[in-house]
């Protein structure tokens, strides 16, 4: 016969939590120092960070990035960048916490032109903003205040830089850092867009019959994105960079087969009845993205989907790629158009440039609009691998507009379509 003695068992629990406590206490006495990433000596420091924080709980499928070797790649290309590191004060000197920001100019609303060659027309109201991206606590030093810490030092660089706006974005699930945010760091919920996201298949879409595609040069998208997007909420003032930059793949012009196209200047004063544009952006050479905890079985299925794809081109089947190897993206921006057919040319135009990932070897398509869009219809994409609301926190850091004071920006209402820069992907 065993006889367990309650009154050991509850002792020893005592002891286990009083254990815990003293622990905790013991981390947070130790102390900390914000500092500016130093790519010599902190990027395997940074790598393990990342690392741990990507995992997520045992058995859960996860998604992890694979920045490739360059962990401030993800702001490189943003006008102004900074990235900052929490470390251990003691003889270790661990890295255990990061954040990453970038500041731009951008649209924030509209006003009527008092220019007189373009008298009551609509022209953007400028704003600089900032964007913090990429905050990370290490599991084993949460609850110290580091990621406040982190983000308090990064809002006071925005501010000596000028910024008067800083967002942030992150899954409406994630309650950890919604909480961290908007209840301590003073942010509140702004707009929710759509990821949407579409499975590169091993066959070809077929591309509609009525519909000519034409490549703009960077300078003819230029044109086009500052006539009719420039009062879009987001749009980056500097669009001529975004467009030269190497990443950049292309800007694509739909219209119908039967329009005469004579330049984008004729375009411009007479555009076609529906017409649809986007941009594709490489990320495939910025990072690389891998699904993890994935059963054996769905793995399975997946790659006889595949299998089946290749053997039967014809048949179009929707086969799901190889996720759960490092794989590539291409993201979409810039996706606008208008006219009755406007829909069905960007269905067009997602069909093509699905056709130019699969010549780069990427596994995903993606792109990001406002929840309201009203050519979001037209754009395919795989409801589980896509996410109806990505969550955007604002807070106002200074009390003026650059462009004349127009309000606060933070209060306004969303509008019906949003800019997203490739930049900050």
């Amino acid at each position: 016969m065993v006889v367990i003695n309650n009154n050991n068992k509850k002792n020893n629990n005592k002891k286990v939590a009083a254990h815990e406590e003293e622990l905790n206490k013991s981390l947070i006495r130790k102390s900390f120092r914000v500092r500016e990433y130093d790519p010599e000596r902190d990027r395997l420091g940074v790598e393990d960070v990342e690392r741990r924080c990507e995992v997520g709980p045992s058995g859960s499928v996860s998604l992890y990035t694979d920045l490739l070797g360059d962990p401030i790649c993800r702001v490189r290309h943003s006008p102004a960048f900074l990235m900052l590191v929490a470390q251990m004060d003691d003889e270790e000197g661990e890295i255990v916490g990061l954040i990453r920001g970038c500041i731009k100019t951008v649209t924030c609303g509209q006003k009527l032109s008092r220019n007189p060659n373009t008298l009551n027309s609509a022209v953007p109201v400028y704003t600089k903003l900032a964007y913090i991206l990429g905050l990370r606590v290490s599991p084993s030093h949460r609850r110290m205040g580091i990621g406040l810490k982190l983000v308090s030092r990064m809002e006071q660089w925005f501010r000596d830089t000028g910024a008067e706006y800083a967002y942030m974005a992150t899954d409406k699930d994630n309650k950890p850092s919604v909480s961290l945010f908007t209840e301590r760091c003073g942010y509140s919920k702004f707009r929710t867009p759509s990821i949407l996201v579409q499975p590169v298949f091993a066959h070809r879409v077929k591309l509609p019959s009525r519909i000519s595609i034409l490549k703009l040069a960077p300078a003819e998208a230029d044109r086009l994105y500052r006539r009719h997007f420039s009062t879009t909420e987001f749009f980056p003032r500097d669009i001529d960079a975004v467009l030269h930059n190497p990443l950049s793949l292309g800007t694509f012009l739909a219209v119908p087969s039967r329009f005469g196209w004579a330049g984008i200047d004729r375009f411009i004063v007479e555009p076609a009845e529906s017409w649809a544009v986007v941009s594709i952006w490489n990320c495939k050479e910025v990072f690389t993205l891998e699904v993890r905890g994935v059963s054996r079985v769905k793995r399975g299925l997946a790659k006889t989907s595949r299998a089946f794809d290749r053997v039967l081109p014809w048949l179009r089947i929707p086969s799901v790629p190889e996720l759960c190897k490092p794989f590539g993206v291409h993201f979409l921006y810039g996706v606008g158009g208008s006219g009755p057919e406007g829909v069905r040319m960007v269905r067009g135009l997602c069909g093509y440039a699905h056709n130019v990932a699969k010549e780069y070897g990427c596994g995903v398509v993606a792109t990001e609009v406002a929840s309201c869009e009203p050519l979001k219809p037209g754009i395919p994409h795989w409801e589980r691998l896509s996410c109806a609301e990505d969550l955007w926190c604002v807070k106002r850091l200074g009390e003026d507009y650059s462009d004349g004071s127009v309000g606060d920006w933070t209060k306004s209402k969303p509008g019906s379509s949003i800019f997203v820069d490739p930049r900050e992907i």
